[in-house]
């Protein structure tokens, strides 16, 4: 996920302390120890700043190490992310007319899972990555309850994101001055937009430690601050405008948000692949507003997102009521039905949610 514009609480994070366990260090380094290897990176669908800048810069750490990497996502990454180093070599699955991304799962030897817990986050991607039943499968994850189909798990929810976690996982293997610039840029970009522009999410030492590393790799922070957030389209200007405007509704009590957009609204807007990007967040800048949802059209579903602050868990709703999951204060799930029917069912929900205590 990678918020903007988020409000989201940081109580008692700056406690937490990420501690990867040294046998999984030995263990990764095991099997990454054999030359030439043929390795694939996949990450989720709807890739984001995090998604694409922790596959990137793990794809080149292993080239580092002499093995041939192919970086594959399902769908295309938003295009404020076009500028990214590298992002000409991944392989976008939906778009592989050649089957490049077929041939590469086929004969992996390693595949390395980033920023998803479970093979069904890749949904389009899911069976061909299923049909390959030889290779050795690694998380390199941040959210929570991972499902069992890894060899070896870096499951850290306490992680801010993912990109940081991969940058542990250098630290630990390799080193920092294994980081080149190029990571570095890499890495910072899911380090700030998983985190909110550093706004939220387990704010912790170790996280600006490892961000002062990457500056000191001769990291610009403003002009990576431009090129994602600055870079939109005045379509996606004037959706936003209409979204907040026409279609953002207060319930119970104006505690609770919700936002829902029609394929044919998108449209009007000339919608591109990440224009929604922090719809969901605006209303928690709304001082009473605790939770937040964004409803958006797609052909055969209705993706949701949720967000809120403080104590409201999301991922407890998204489980519970959208067969989703994600982080307590960031969450998704799907819903199969019309748009009227997913919104009579997020009422209900919320207000079910609310009596059992959950909205505080």
């Amino acid at each position: 996920m990678s918020p903007f514009f988020t409000i989201f609480a940081t109580q008692h994070q700056a406690k937490i302390r990420m501690k990867i366990q040294q046998e999984k260090i030995d263990r990764l380094r095991e099997l990454l120890a054999r030359p030439e290897q043929r390795i694939v990176i996949v990450s989720h669908t709807n890739p984001d700043g995090d998604a694409i800048g922790s596959s990137l810069a793990w794809a080149e750490v292993l080239r580092t190490m002499g093995h041939r990497v192919t970086s594959i996502v399902p769908n295309r990454y938003p295009y404020f992310l076009d500028w990214m180093p590298g992002i000409g070599e991944v392989v976008v699955f939906k778009t592989d007319v050649e089957g490049q991304a077929t041939q590469a799962i086929a004969g992996a030897d390693l595949i390395f899972c980033l920023d998803f817990n479970a093979i069904s986050r890749l949904e389009i991607l899911s069976d061909t990555l299923a049909a390959n039943t030889s290779a050795r499968r690694v998380l390199i994850d941040h959210h929570l309850s991972p499902d069992g189909q890894f060899d070896l798990s870096f499951s850290y929810p306490e992680s801010s994101s993912t990109c940081f976690l991969v940058y542990c996982i250098v630290e630990a293997l390799c080193g920092t001055d294994a980081i080149t610039r190029r990571m570095a840029e890499l890495l910072y970009v899911g380090m700030m937009t998983d985190t909110g522009n550093f706004a939220f999410s387990f704010l912790t030492p170790e996280l600006f430690r490892a961000v002062a590393v990457l500056v000191e790799k001769g990291l610009h922070i403003p002009e990576i601050h431009n090129s994602v957030y600055n870079a939109y389209t005045e379509g996606r200007a004037r959706l936003f405008g209409y979204a907040i405007n026409r279609k953002m509704e207060l319930i119970e009590e104006g505690t609770v948000a919700y936002m829902s957009l029609l394929e044919s609204e998108m449209r009007k807007f000339q919608f591109q692949q990440g224009d929604s990007e922090g719809f969901v967040n605006y209303a928690l800048t709304i001082k009473k507003v605790k939770m937040s949802a964004m409803f958006l059209a797609h052909r055969k579903f209705i993706r949701v997102s949720l967000r809120s602050r403080g104590d409201v868990d999301v991922n407890l709703f998204a489980r519970t009521y959208f067969n989703g999951g994600g982080h307590k204060n960031a969450a998704g799930g799907k819903s199969f039905v019309s748009m009227r029917e997913t919104i009579e069912h997020y009422i209900r929900s919320v207000r079910e949610f609310a009596e059992q205590g959950h909205l505080g």
